[in-house]
Parts: C-alpha cells; structure tokens; sequence
C-alpha cells in the first residue's frame, strides 16, 4: 500500500499529516508513504526526517483580492497540475491525503481525475479556500472543530479532533534542562513564531524578556526564514533567553519543560499545545489565525494578543499575570483540552480502511 501526503509552505498542514502516517505505519505492515509539498518552504527537512520520501510542485496561490500576482500564479497552478499528474502516475498511490494548503489543490484535482480517492482534514475555525476547493472532490472530509461537520457534505465529513504526533507528547524535562542549559528555579516560557518565524513575534518576545529579566527564563524559536541580529543581541545580554532557529527532536522536551506557550495561532500547533496541557498565550497571524484564537478565547482556553495594539509590556504583564495566578493557569490549560481533543487512532484507521475498500 502506498499513501501519498500533500501539504506544506507552513508547518501547519504537516504536522497533523506526520500523526497520520504515524498511525497508518503502526497498523499496516509493507508500507511506502510518499509526500508532495512546496519547493522553498519548511516542511522538506521535517518529512525527510521522517524518512518519507518528499517531491516538490510549483505552487500558486488563490487571491480573493485584486493582485497582478494572480496572473502569474494561474501560470504556476496549471504547471503545478501537470507536475502533480505526472508525479501521481509514477508513484501510484492507494490515497491521498492533505491537512490543506495551495500545494495541495492540483494534486487532489489530478487524483480526482486519476480515480485515487483522497481525504480532506479541515483545520481552522474559518474553512481555507484550498479545502473549499477539494473537498467536493474528496472522497471523506474530517473537521478538527465539531462545528464545522456542518459547513460540507453531511454524508461523508466527520468530526475527527486534530492528529497528534505521539512523539511531540513524550518529552522530557529533565532532557530539556541539560539540552537547554535551563535552570530549575525559575518558570520557563516556550515562544514560538510558527514553522518559519515571525518577525513582530520575535520583536514582542525579546521586548517581554526586557521586562521580565530574573523572572523566567525563555526557550525562543526564532524561525531560519527570519533576521536573527535582535534575537542573536538578546541572547548577548540576557543569560536565561535562550533562541534556536529550528528545532525537530528538541521541540517536543521544549513543550515538556514549558510553564507557558507564546505561539501563533495555526491549528497544529494550537492542537499540540492542547494535547499537553499548557497554558497558550497566542499571538495570532493577521486573518484566519485570529478567528482560531478568538474562538478559544471565547471559551476561556488561551489569551489573545493582538500583534498590532499590543507590545512587549503587555505580553510581559501577561505572562506574569498567568504565573502568579494558579486558578487562571489551570482553567486555560484544561478548558483548552477539553475543547480541543486529540484524534482517536480507531477513527483514523477507520477512515483509512473506509478509502481502502
């Protein structure tokens, strides 16, 4: 059996497709998995690390706005399209698989085409544009948010929660001290700008760091995409802000040690933060990031900061704010499981047999 993957430019539509594989290899034996994703985004190094064999597309993007980078994107999609279709009859897979993602788009039409059944897993609070476009042509659609079962075809869209690498959930502290050079005193903050980095994330973390000097010690993913000269000054001069520019085995002992998670607002990362337990202060990227956010802020399941009215200060005053009040702590963390549970492994496998046949 061969299972083909597809997704990528961010971090976000990869990191539940590695839970899935996950799953999918515990239970079937004489597996091949094959992924298709962007040619410049961060996903390549993640895939590969996992011993998945990765091919690249040309990837455009739908702008529902006027931009001439339209025009020169239809170019890309039809070439994405003939790349997807040729890669598609070479590796001939069983299924197709996509958490979202433009990259994605060419691929499911040309498997459409091809009569490879594919499956679709919406993320976001606020349905993608690229999951419009695939699911009426998918074979299953699953849903991270019970209340968007609604928003597709009723008989063949499930309410699955958000796959969880078992990995990410086996991290260790005592591991994240030596790795870290963390001391044991002292709360630790795990901020996080996404898979390829913020810069205004990274502007607020080392202003609150500033603020916050002998209070907490920050583990600060930076993001290779971004300047590192701020963070690379800070490092200079604050002995407990320790910043990496990426992380693949570290990230989960840098969850496990964490008091608090500052991150953006993608729905992987939002799932992984859940599926532990941490408390999420979030810092959404401008648009369907800020609905996620505000959906769980609704529900009293993480802090919303507002990148544009809000500075270091302020997420400094949060950050402390949460640590000195245990009661606020707890409530955030488990409201924030509760509301956002891991996929079951039977659901999955379910769906997998259910292509299958």
């Amino acid at each position: 059996m061969k299972v083909l993957f597809s997704g990528g430019g961010t971090l976000g539509p990869v990191t539940p497709l590695l839970a899935i594989r996950e799953t999918i290899k515990e239970n079937y034996s004489d597996l091949e998995f094959v992924w298709v994703g962007t040619k410049t985004g961060p996903e390549q190094k993640l895939v590969e690390e996992n011993n998945v064999k990765f091919c690249s597309i040309t990837s455009g993007k739908f702008r529902r706005y006027f931009s001439f980078l339209n025009i020169f994107d239809i170019f890309r999609i039809i070439a994405g399209f003939f790349q997807a279709f040729k890669i598609l009859w070479r590796e001939n897979p069983d299924m197709c698989i996509s958490a979202g993602g433009f990259v994605s788009v060419p691929l499911h039409f040309a498997a459409w085409i091809l009569g490879i059944p594919t499956w679709i897993h919406s993320q976001d609070i606020v349905i993608g544009l690229s999951s419009k476009l695939m699911a009426p042509l998918a074979r299953v659609v699953t849903t991270s948010v019970e209340a968007n079962v609604k928003n597709f075809k009723k008989k063949k869209t499930f309410w699955l929660g958000n796959p969880v690498r078992q990995d990410i959930l086996q991290g260790s502290r005592e591991e994240a001290y030596k790795i870290f050079s963390l001391k044991k005193d002292l709360p630790v903050v795990f901020a996080t700008g996404g898979g390829t980095g913020s810069i205004r994330v990274n502007q607020m973390i080392v202003e609150a760091m500033g603020h916050l000097k002998d209070k907490i010690q920050i583990i600060h993913l930076s993001g290779r995409d971004r300047p590192q000269e701020l963070v690379e000054r800070a490092q200079k001069y604050f002995a407990d802000y320790h910043v990496y520019q990426f992380f693949t085995s570290e990230m989960k002992h840098a969850y496990a040690v964490s008091d608090i998670v500052v991150s953006r607002g993608g729905f992987g990362t939002l799932s992984e933060i859940a599926a532990l337990g941490k408390t999420a202060v979030i810092i959404p990227k401008p648009g369907h990031q800020v609905e996620n956010v505000r959906f769980l802020e609704k529900n009293n399941s993480a802090i919303l900061v507002n990148e544009v009215t809000s500075d270091g200060l302020f997420l400094a005053k949060i950050i402390k704010r949460i640590l000195d009040d245990k009661e606020e702590n707890n409530m955030l963390s488990n409201n924030l499981k509760r509301l956002l549970p891991v996929a079951k492994k039977q659901d999955i496998l379910s769906i997998v047999e259910k292509l299958l046949k």
